[in-house]
């Protein structure tokens, strides 16, 4: 390989390996600001879709409107701003608003990160470019670049930052450590685009626009193929974001799942990138028709057909299933991209094109969806415009290949506006916001003429009320009396009327715990748990206790009131796969302890099947001069009463001795390292036994 194909290629490597290892640094820095929902990070990925379009846009007007010369003294300029930006986002003061998390989200990271992002977006394009540039001018060079494999050079290195970040950098360096490499790493970076302008600084900028140099054709590309630039890489985010959320809502809450999609997504780019040779095009089209009627069947198995009836595969072959989905679907729509590929003197176009359908489906999935849809049917409507895509790029293949696509498309079609059909018939309220989609069911119970209701977020179950005269005022699911939760209720304070705060709402199920004279304030940061609470379960109006409800992020509102002298203080808000984490590290214990009595408890619900909380909670309580006790209690199907984990923490040693029969030992995990707001990390606390090859 040519020295001047190494020095590229080294560049662009480490540009795209620092942009996707800033992005969960960041990511993890909105969370004490924003709540630990999993909405956070779609729309951290909006912005960054976002940001790299305007990176790209960028790059295009240096490449096509100045000389050599000025595009390396404005990119130099343009490395040195970031570098400050950088320097400065290690510590700025940041400020958030619960209720326009849209706009929060993009405001804080443009604070944070938004100029170094651009500029180290710009990279790709603007690289390969100069590179294109300099090989024209080599005779010797010119006959063998193939700037467009330098794009799957870029790829693979946001694959390893993508890979080593949960596994090298978070376990074992705070969030101010990362955010000092990762400036390290940036400085490093300007140094070697530093040898590279200065190597194109004296270019005539006047280059041979060869076709044997790019591998497409010179002449200007057709309005068709410039549609398809955008449709394609639309369809290929889109299907992205629906798979990731599609993985995490309904098939697993495991934390980090999230990686297996977007690992597919970054290796359909590299695989598709690297040649056309590695992509036989007839073979590859009939095994994507082969993998539309595997997800077609899975969407109408799970809308359709009776759960006795159903073809269920245990748990981790589905996530494997639909992540060669994703890969196979993506790799369709980036090679049939890289077909389409144009002359160099097109190349910035091309990219510009790609980064903006990126932003496209991005925003379709992150913003427009939860405006416009009930419930999550992103998967079936980027299946639809993905085969609607295919059926464009292939058209040329002969009449067959229309008639299939054709077929396909009206099949993909008609099976979307079925599963939208059926999703909503056993739901009596499906509602959807920039937080998830809640779902109330109802399901008739003969016996006893009654009937009961359970709130769903996601696979999550919130809460459920069965209507009958002896469970209808009475604590079920997770919170039975003889959980943990229903021993510090029933336990704190003897007779006297209880101060309690509790975080998470859902169906208000704590507050039949209410006696006379007692407060109950909830804390909840989606105000459209208010309304179900409300409106179709009666907890929270028929408790006799005072009922108080505070919408926004908990701990926010917590920082924000003085102390309110709890008596018992409950937190429920980590049986998901988004785990808020600022809500368990030494900064939330000391914010929480300032608003309980002398003696009273803290109540964490760690019921989960993925994660085990309790080892860095009894860390936490050591550290904050507290003790922690788990209490795991039993079923009690009569009673509608489910098996939960709860720990205590709490200095009074009368209330420990009196639960001491109840609690469990909690297991120790060597080297655990009590959370703070500057360094956490879930890998370590992963029940890694829990994920059984055993049928959901």
């Amino acid at each position: 390989m040519p020295l001047v194909t190494i020095l590229y290629a080294a560049a662009i490597f480490l540009g795209a390996f620092l942009l996707f290892l800033v992005e969960p640094i960041v990511g993890k820095r909105l969370l004490p600001l924003l709540g630990g929902s999993s909405a956070v990070w779609i729309t951290c990925l909006v912005f960054f879709q976002s940001a790299l379009l305007l990176g790209y846009a960028g790059a295009h007007w240096l490449a096509t409107r100045l000389r050599p010369r000025g595009q390396a003294l404005a990119y130099s300029s343009l490395l040195l701003l970031g570098l400050g930006q950088g320097v400065f986002g290690l510590s700025p003061r940041l400020h958030a608003s619960t209720f326009h998390p849209i706009v929060s989200v993009f405001v804080l990271l443009a604070v944070l990160i938004g100029f170094p992002f651009v500029v180290l977006a710009a990279t790709n394009p603007l690289l390969q470019s100069w590179y294109v540039r300099e090989c024209e001018g080599d005779a010797g060079e010119g006959r063998h670049v193939r700037p467009y494999r330098l794009f799957a050079v870029s790829n693979f290195g946001s694959l390893l930052a993508l890979l080593i970040y949960p596994w090298l950098v978070e376990p074992y360096l705070t969030l101010r450590a990362q955010s000092a490499l990762w400036l390290a790493g940036l400085l490093i970076f300007a140094l070697s685009c530093a040898g590279i302008m200065w190597r194109i600084r004296n270019s005539s900028g006047t280059g041979r626009d060869e076709q044997s140099v790019s591998g497409g054709s010179a002449d200007g590309p057709a309005l068709g193929d410039r549609v398809l630039w955008l449709l394609l890489p639309a369809c290929a985010s889109l299907l992205l974001c629906a798979v990731t959320s599609h993985l995490s809502q309904n098939i697993a809450a495991i934390p980090l799942l999230w990686i297996l999609p977007l690992t597919a997504y970054l290796l359909s780019f590299i695989w598709a990138f690297s040649g056309a040779r590695l992509y036989p095009r007839r073979p590859m089209l009939c095994v994507f028709v082969a993998v539309l009627a595997a997800v077609s069947y899975e969407l109408w198995d799970k809308q359709f057909v009776p759960v006795d009836k159903r073809l269920l595969l245990p748990m981790p072959w589905t996530i494997v299933v639909f992540c060669a989905i994703l890969l196979l679907s993506c790799l369709v729509c980036h090679a049939e991209l890289y077909r389409l590929r144009p002359a160099p003197r097109y190349l910035t176009p091309f990219y510009l094109s790609i980064a903006a359908g990126g932003a496209l489906g991005a925003i379709f999935a992150g913003v427009v969806a939860p405006l416009v849809f009930r419930a999550n049917y992103e998967l079936a409507c980027g299946l639809v415009l993905t085969v609607a895509a295919v059926l464009a790029a292939t058209w040329r293949l002969g009449v067959v290949w229309r008639l299939l696509w054709s077929a396909g498309l009206v099949a993909m079609a008609t099976l979307a506006v079925l599963h939208a059909r059926a999703d909503s018939k056993d739901a009596i309220v499906q509602l959807r916001n920039f937080y998830g989609t809640l779902r109330v069911t109802q399901q008739f119970v003969p016996p006893s003429g009654s009937y009961t209701r359970t709130l769903i977020h996601g696979t999550i179950l919130h809460g459920e009320q069965t209507f009958t005269d002896k469970l209808r005022r009475a604590p079920t699911t997770y919170y039975g009396h003889n959980s943990g939760a229903g021993l510090a209720l029933d336990l704190c304070c003897g007779t006297e009327p209880r101060r309690v705060g509790v975080i998470g709402l859902g169906a208000g199920t704590l507050a039949a715990y209410g006696r006379k004279g007692d407060v109950f304030r909830f804390y909840d940061i989606n105000p459209l748990v208010e309304r179900v609470a409300n409106n179709l379960f009666t907890y929270l109006r028929e408790s006799e206790a005072k009922i108080e409800i505070v919408t926004g992020d908990a701990r926010l509102s917590l920082a924000a009131e003085p102390p309110q002298h709890y008596d018992v203080l409950l937190v429920d808000a980590f049986s998901g796969d988004a785990i808020p984490v600022h809500l368990i590290t030494e900064q939330a214990i000391e914010l929480y302890l300032r608003h309980l009595k002398p003696g009273g408890i803290l109540a964490f619900h760690v019921s989960n099947r993925y994660l085990d909380l309790s080892p860095e909670l009894e860390q936490l309580a050591g550290h904050a001069g507290l003790q922690a006790a788990l209490i795991s209690s039993d079923e009690d199907d009569d009673a509608g009463v489910y098996g939960a984990d709860w720990v205590l923490v709490t200095a009074n040693r009368e209330f420990l001795e009196e639960i001491a029969d109840a609690t469990i030992p909690i297991r120790t995990i060597p080297g655990l390292r009590p959370w703070t707001d500057d360094f956490n990390s879930l890998l370590p606390l992963l029940k890694k036994e829990q994920i059984k090859w055993e049928k959901p």
